[in-house]
């Protein structure tokens, strides 16, 4: 089958590998209707994160099962379904405390779970799946054909997006900074506006990325930064800042944004990525009571709650995909968005 390499820096092929196969009785087989680039895949793709040995990228997708191993209950062959970003059983302590990205028996694409059997990238013809009924989530039939890319951003930037906002407290009539205009980003705004914020602005440079957040419910567009951007959301704000700061970057610039553009007693939910070193300024934070929430954002255990909505089209996460490639294009895929020609790409096998 085909599936996606990366060899180092800016050197993104598509190779053919082996076909995966059935090891533990746990996994499943799923054929990848689409796929996509990740922001957080830029990172060794510029050569920030250095790639020692050639490896499987990507990790977003959605797709048909296509096999099931002898103990697999939940997951049948034909049943359409959705991968989150990472392996886990949804049943240990962790996934049951609702941080299922840290759960005891996961795992992550790309790589040998931990039987020893491989998770191949999402980026690919066909992928692997272990622990095949806590991984996936079934998506009851039929699914049309425009719904895939609402239902595959369920794998990773709504989630993420969606966890930002519950991370930073978003409630009923509040107000919200959304600092970085990726796919991560502007799902933000979609979630804050879904949680009931009133006052939305969008931290934006670009006008394709401003158009929109605006469609998603921003009522702001904030195009400064550094003090100047902390004033302008400061002046939207009554002079004091945003009730919650979504942080959806990770450098050290993006996060002193954050902190900053937050009122005193309010909160950040980062769900950025962190890169280039964000550091907490704890005195800072003490002083003005201002709380710092996130991580790494655990979508398996949203996917249900955010599913309805997608399908009904009461939220069109789907609109982050402004470019839609064949697999075999995959490095034209990383070179747009790596140039800002696009926001998000969508990749067909």
């Amino acid at each position: 089958m085909l599936a996606t390499v990366i060899h180092a820096a800016r050197d993104i092929r598509v190779e053919e590998v082996a076909d995966p196969v059935l090891s533990s009785g746990r996994d499943a087989i799923v054929r990848v209707v689409a796929a996509c680039v990740c922001g957080s895949d830029l990172w060794p793709y510029r050569g920030v994160q250095p790639t020692e040995r050639p490896h499987r990228i990507g990790h977003e997708f959605v797709g048909v099962v296509e096999a099931v191993g002898d103990e697999v209950a939940l997951v049948k062959v034909g049943d359409f379904v959705i991968a989150p970003f990472y392996v886990c059983d949804n049943t240990c302590v962790n996934c049951r405390n609702g941080v299922s990205t840290s759960c005891l028996h996961g795992s992550w694409w790309g790589g040998d779970d931990r039987a020893g059997g491989f998770a191949d990238g999402g980026q690919g013809e066909q992928v692997r799946v272990p622990l095949a009924d806590g991984t996936l989530v079934v998506v009851p039939g039929p699914v049309e054909d425009h719904e895939v890319p609402g239902l595959l951003t369920l794998a990773d930037v709504m989630g993420t997006g969606h966890h930002a906002a519950v991370s930073a407290g978003v409630r009923p009539g509040s107000s919200v900074a959304v600092v970085g205009d990726g796919a991560v980003g502007l799902c933000g705004i979609i979630a804050a506006r879904r949680l009931g914020a009133t006052t939305i602005i969008a931290m934006s440079r670009h006008r394709d990325r401003q158009e929109l957040a605006r469609d998603f419910g921003a009522t702001h567009i904030v195009a400064s930064r550094g003090d100047e951007g902390v004033l302008a959301v400061q002046e939207l704000t009554g002079g004091i800042g945003a009730d919650h700061v979504l942080e959806c970057v990770g450098t050290k610039e993006s996060m002193d944004q954050a902190l900053r553009s937050a009122r005193p007693g309010g909160r950040v939910g980062f769900v950025g990525v962190p890169n280039g070193g964000p550091e907490l300024p704890i005195r800072r934070m003490f002083n003005t009571n201002v709380g710092v929430h996130g991580g790494v954002a655990p979508v398996r255990g949203y996917i249900e709650e955010l599913l309805p909505d997608v399908r009904s089209g009461a939220i069109e996460p789907g609109r982050v995909f402004d470019l839609e490639l064949p697999l075999r294009e995959a490095a034209e895929a990383y070179a747009a968005m790596d140039e800002r020609r696009a926001v998000k790409v969508l990749l067909r096998p």
